[in-house]
């Protein structure tokens, strides 16, 4: 295992990091998944357009109060110039890694030569981080793909360009732009670009069992796995795999007991971070992810979805879950449910 690995002047406690998604991983979510063990964790991609900046939805991404060291902020943008400044903003506002995003797959992020569809021009590509890298006295990160399409997979070409122009890290996702989120991710390419580039390397995509981050962290060689949609419903997935890694063997699954105070208080966090009416509606992708899957999941979700108040919301969860325990104090699942 690799102890201690450094991002900068940060030392992150471990190799198991929690991918940022839109909609998902706010900074109540980001709280819980630390808790639950996370070793690194960035937010929510933010747009480089200062027009974007005074927006509510913006604001709120960029609000990291409380939140421990590093404070990693992703950024999405195809003009060097204004993803500098964006940089730099967000530096001024406590950003401690700036993390630019080359991955995400979303037609209204490559619409607009952001994501990964900046992977197809790869001058631009180093135009952006170098203008990113010399904005900001902190790391800068790069989160990208394998390529535009099977068959024009260049991430290594990316990775040698983001290397020379002092990128600190490099996230991986084993899909191409034309793949989205279907079929499986492919490791092979994780695995020459880490052979190839000597800065830390984070192997993202269908990693979603602690037996599949070691297979995958073997096969590569990466120094660390990012876990995304896995963690939706499951935050407690980032301890059993660390566990997983440091002992070699399987850590017991949270109690009914452990998890209802925990869940309560990500929700009480959710609710006053998005306020009332936001906070309520918002949280509903939370429960149904954390409870669909249990027996009766499906009959209290339909019942939950209808719930107005916040208050409520949080009672009737807990509610539930104290009903749903088996007598060992584990949750009880709905075998024939699918995820």
């Amino acid at each position: 295992m690799h102890a201690g690995l450094r991002v900068g002047a940060f030392t992150l406690p471990n190799r198991v990091f929690a991918a940022p998604m839109a909609g998902v991983t706010d900074r109540p979510f980001r709280r819980l998944c630390r808790q639950f063990g996370a070793g690194h964790l960035v937010s929510e991609m933010a747009a480089s357009n200062p027009q974007l900046w005074a927006s509510e939805k913006t604001m709120r991404r960029l609000n990291h109060d409380g939140e421990p060291a590093p404070v990693t902020v992703q950024l999405a943008g195809a003009d060097p110039a204004m993803l500098a400044q964006a940089a730099r903003f967000n530096v001024e506002r406590g950003a401690q890694i700036i993390d630019i995003n080359m991955g995400c797959p979303a037609k209204k992020v490559c619409n607009v030569a952001c994501g990964s569809a900046l992977l197809k021009d790869e001058a631009l590509v180093e135009r952006i981080l170098a203008a990113v890298v010399a904005a900001v006295d902190v790391p800068v990160t790069l989160k990208f793909r394998t390529g535009w399409d099977p068959q024009h997979r260049n991430a290594l070409a990316i990775a040698r360009r983001a290397r020379n122009a002092g990128i600190a890290m490099l996230t991986l996702h084993g899909r191409t732009r034309a793949c989205g989120f279907r079929g499986t991710a492919e490791y092979e390419t994780i695995r020459a670009v880490k052979a190839a580039i000597d800065i830390p390397v984070v192997a993202n995509g269908d990693i979603d069992t602690p037996e599949k981050a070691r297979a995958v962290l073997a096969f590569t060689g990466a120094d660390a796995v990012m876990i995304g949609r896995a963690a939706q419903g499951r935050p407690w997935i980032f301890r059993e795999i660390e566990h997983y890694l440091r002992t070699g063997s399987r850590c017991a699954p949270p109690t009914v007991d452990e998890l209802r105070p925990l869940l309560a208080a990500h929700l009480e966090d959710h609710h006053r971070f998005y306020g009332e009416f936001l906070g309520v509606r918002t949280a509903r992708k939370h429960i149904i992810w954390y409870t669909s899957r249990l027996a009766g999941g499906a009959a209290f979700c339909e019942r939950m979805n209808r719930i107005e108040r916040c208050a409520e919301q949080v009672q009737v969860v807990d509610d539930f879950l104290r009903e749903h325990g088996e007598h060992d104090g584990r949750l009880r699942y709905d075998t024939a449910s699918v995820h």
